[in-house]
């Protein structure tokens, strides 16, 4: 146990990443996925919010993720400002096999983009990708939408554990890319606002992530 306590307690950076998206696309499954490993099929709709941690190394730097995951219906759009405060990376999540939660891609990111800081790392992620035989949103749509908006783009399959850890990497490396860089300019200043939630209750979550790397998924749809 002192050698998870001596893990733990030398943090470097707090990332917040939050998941957001139309409800029923997957993002519990994908937060899950990477945070301990699961997949459930019995999952339930999220009601509120919830978030849990998983601690990582970066470029030799302790980095504990906290990834939030928000119910997508309307009637909890009233949490977001408490929501996407303090937080340095997105996910916009919609399911391949259902055309309309990648329409109303554009509305969450105005939504976020409204919220959120400016400088804030986003990226597209197109979950189900298992399930090619449905796919309603061709890779070239997804992929022209995140260009147009630069945004990074992945297609994942929290199911089969397809780029998931792939995507969560892509993205918190990137912001440590960004905030560390900002840290040597600023004279450390940036650390308060990256570390700032390091008080904050956390949930505990020990699982290896998965080792599964496939890429490419669901292209030429």
């Amino acid at each position: 146990m002192s050698n998870f306590h001596d893990f733990n307690s030398k943090i470097d950076y707090v990332f917040k990443v939050v998941l957001i998206g139309d409800s029923a696309v997957g993002k519990s499954q994908l937060l899950a996925r990477f945070a301990r490993n699961e997949f459930s099929l019995e999952s339930k709709a999220t009601i509120g919010v919830e978030f849990q941690t998983k601690t990582l190394i970066i470029d030799q730097k302790t980095v504990k993720a906290q990834i939030w995951d928000t119910a997508g219906q309307e009637r909890y759009r009233a949490v977001t400002s408490a929501y996407y405060r303090g937080a340095v990376g997105a996910m916009l999540v919609y399911d391949m096999t259902k055309r309309q939660s990648f329409d109303h891609m554009a509305r969450w990111l105005e939504e976020l983009r409204g919220h959120a800081d400016k400088n804030i790392v986003i990226m597209l992620i197109g979950n189900k990708c298992d399930l090619g035989t449905l796919c309603a949103v061709p890779v070239e749509d997804a992929q022209e939408f995140a260009e147009r908006e630069n945004l990074y783009f992945m297609e994942t399959s929290a199911l089969e554990a397809t780029n998931v850890e792939s995507a969560f990497m892509t993205i918190l490396t990137e912001i440590y890319r960004i905030v560390s860089k900002k840290a040597l300019s600023d004279d450390g200043h940036a650390l308060d606002k990256a570390g700032s939630l390091k008080g904050t209750a956390i949930i505990v979550a020990g699982a290896d992530a998965d080792n599964n790397s496939r890429s490419g998924c669901c292209l030429g749809s």
